[in-house]
């Protein structure tokens, strides 16, 4: 590797993520459609494609991604987590049905057989956690009553992956039945383990990290982070799983620590992630497949809205927020490409890597729009409904006239 050609490309992709940055606050608007157009534009078939950071931007990306998932552990303790789940897991069946089918029988409709829809069902169905992240982050939302509605839903999607990533991975391999059990027990025991030690030990874990010293607690909190996410995708779980718990697992003077030390490692690499999704996405195979991908987009779109209005009412929240949560939860990413890459990797449907990627791009860009609007578009849809519910009645024939006063 070239140190010098390495230090341009990175150093130009930093300085136009701080411009696009920048233009994005004065718009107040959410910079991550930005950072994939200068993905794409960087990347294959793009404007100035990339050599020698390709694979720093890789990592940079992976990175990023654990770090917004500990971040939103942070806001939460073990003890939040325990609550929702046991609340919301009815959303989390809702949340399948509705966006996991059309994947399915989009396959299905395309003659692509049964492994495939298995595939594309995992594709619709998982939001994108980093997306989401970000946009609750760049709205203000965090701290909004509908919040710990769309969390649930997420780590309710992220856990279903240590189930679903084994399934798919023995089903796409052809592998046997023993092979494809043992898999998933080890995958599901993982998983148990990491949220057990985080419900059980998290006091205990947070006076190990906790630290006055603010250059030892970012380096204890970070390496935890890393290893435990790292842990965990060598065990076939997801390692945004693993970090989001390890932020659960953290509670007190440390997570408010972590929480301040870590937020500019995070906006850095998170950003890295979504230009990486843009490097690898190659704008001449988009075409062929825009047309089935926009209908799946739309279409899964209003699932993902609905089931985030549905889980948002069953909790008791206002109009507003239930369209708040499901405008939030549009958004599709990492976990969709990870899942089409198992097929396309083992060469189960040619065309089902460009027509996932597309989708994602679509709904990656969609997933900020929709949640800045949703609040908007929800409020005159309740005000429409009022005023048609106080409307009078029309007069009949032989009613008297109303007086006037």
């Amino acid at each position: 590797m070239d140190s010098a050609v390495f230090l341009i490309e990175f150093g130009a992709i930093i300085l136009v993520l701080g411009v696009l940055g920048r233009i994005a606050g004065r718009l107040r608007f959410s910079p991550i459609p930005l950072y994939l157009l200068a993905g794409l534009a960087f990347g294959r078939g793009g404007l100035l494609p990339l050599g020698a950071s390709e694979e720093f931007v890789a990592i940079g990306a992976e990175i990023g991604v654990i770090l917004l998932l500990l971040m939103l552990g942070l806001e939460y303790t073990a003890t939040d987590l325990v609550t929702n789940l046991k609340t919301q897991y009815p959303s989390g069946l809702v949340d399948f049905v509705l966006n996991a089918l059309p994947g399915a029988a989009a396959a299905l409709l395309l003659g692509w057989g049964p492994v495939a829809a298995v595939v594309l069902a995992g594709v619709t169905w998982i939001s994108s956690s980093g997306v989401i992240a970000k946009v609750l982050g760049d709205q203000g939302w965090v701290g909004n009553r509908e919040t710990p509605v769309i969390l649930s839903i997420l780590v309710l999607e992220d856990l279903a992956m240590a189930v679903y990533l084994p399934i798919v991975t023995a089903l796409v391999a052809g592998v046997g039945l023993v092979t494809g059990g043992l898999t998933l027990a080890v995958a599901l025991g993982a998983a148990g383990l990491v949220l057990f030690v985080a419900v059980r030990f998290g006091r205990l874990i947070s006076r190990f990290v906790s630290s006055d010293d603010p250059e030892k607690l970012l380096l204890v909190v970070l390496g935890l982070t890393l290893l435990v996410a790292g842990v965990a995708q060598q065990l076939q779980v997801s390692a945004a799983v693993g970090a989001f718990l390890v932020g659960i697992a953290l509670s007190g003077e440390a997570a408010e620590g972590a929480h301040t030390l870590l937020s500019p490692l995070r906006d850095l690499f998170g950003a890295v992630f979504f230009v990486f999704f843009g490097l690898h996405t190659d704008p001449t195979g988009i075409p062929p497949v825009l047309a089935p991908a926009l209908a799946l987009a739309v279409i899964t779109a209003g699932t993902k809205v609905a089931t985030g209005y549905w889980a948002a009412g069953r909790a008791g929240i206002g109009v507003k927020g239930r369209w708040r949560a499901g405008g939030a939860l549009v958004a599709r990413g990492e976990f969709s490409i990870v899942i089409a890459g198992l097929a396309v990797t083992a060469g189960t449907e040619p065309q089902l890597g460009p027509l996932a990627t597309a989708y994602v791009l679509i709904l990656v860009v969609a997933g900020p729009l929709t949640a800045r609007y949703s609040e908007a578009i929800g409020a005159r849809l309740a005000a429409r409904a009022t005023a048609r519910s106080v409307e009078p009645a029309p007069a009949r024939d032989g009613d008297p006239d109303p007086v006037v006063e």
